[in-house]
């Protein structure tokens, strides 16, 4: 794998549970994808495409995806997935695309990993005039009482829950981000509510210790919250938000 500027240890750390990741990660609902690139069918490109889970629900509706990821072992598991699609090597900072050459850009579950000094004028770049960039974030729902409890140990996800964009300017290369809030549900098998802690950067750079505190508590809430306990599946809720904008 190749070694991108910018990028931490963490923001890499994915790619060795690739296909947890993939198997337990929540895709993305259509009201999400719609909001973030329209319902005409057009070319995107899926900026930091993981194993091509927001790709999946874009050709899904019709569109067109090229992914750009800088993991092997993420991109592996996208191609696999995903036959005939477009899986290229390459960073939010280093986009391996032409000039002018998508409709839009995603961004999901990965904008908080970029440096925007070097990512925006690039994203800028390769999108055509007029063209829509959208950072979308599927977010557990801590409103749920065992969802919180479920936080309480592994962490919350509060990215993108802010009334405002938190990650700096857009300007001068896009216009203020607009944003959307899409509630659902996904059913989660719940001796598999570890696996998506697992699946997260902070467990995956954890040292041994703190990996068995987590899942010995995540293990405990599953056996013994009244909201899980004896249940083989559970809905977990989410808020996907998605922060559009338009190229100026």
């Amino acid at each position: 794998m190749g070694t991108y500027t910018g990028m931490s240890a963490a923001a890499l750390s994915f790619g060795s549970a690739a296909h947890r990741y993939d198997s337990i990660r929540p895709a993305y609902p259509v009201r999400a994808v719609a909001r973030a690139v329209g319902a005409t069918p057009m070319r995107v490109l899926d900026l930091g495409a993981g194993t091509g889970l927001l790709a999946g629900a874009l050709r899904a509706a019709g569109h067109e995806v090229v992914a750009v990821e800088p993991d092997e072992r993420m991109r592996a598991v996208a191609a696999e997935r995903h036959p005939g699609m477009r899986v290229l090597a390459g960073s939010a900072e280093d986009i391996p695309l032409p000039d002018g050459s998508v409709d839009a850009v995603v961004v999901g579950q990965a904008y908080h990993w970029f440096t925007p000094q070097d990512a925006l004028p690039q994203i800028h770049r390769v999108l055509r005039e007029g063209g829509a960039f959208a950072a979308l974030w599927n977010i557990r729902d801590d409103r749920t009482p065992w969802v919180a409890a479920l936080s309480g140990i592994a962490g919350s996800e509060g990215y993108g829950l802010e009334s405002a964009w938190q990650y700096g300017p857009v300007t001068p290369w896009f216009t203020e981000p607009e944003r959307g809030l899409i509630e659902h549900t996904v059913t989660v098998p719940t001796d598999r509510l570890i696996d998506l802690v697992r699946s997260r950067s902070s467990y995956l750079t954890a040292d041994a210790a703190e990996q068995a505190r987590l899942d010995r508590e995540i293990g405990e809430l599953a056996a013994t919250d009244p909201a899980l306990a004896g249940r083989d599946t559970v809905e977990m809720p989410y808020r996907t938000c998605v922060y559009r904008m338009r190229r100026a």
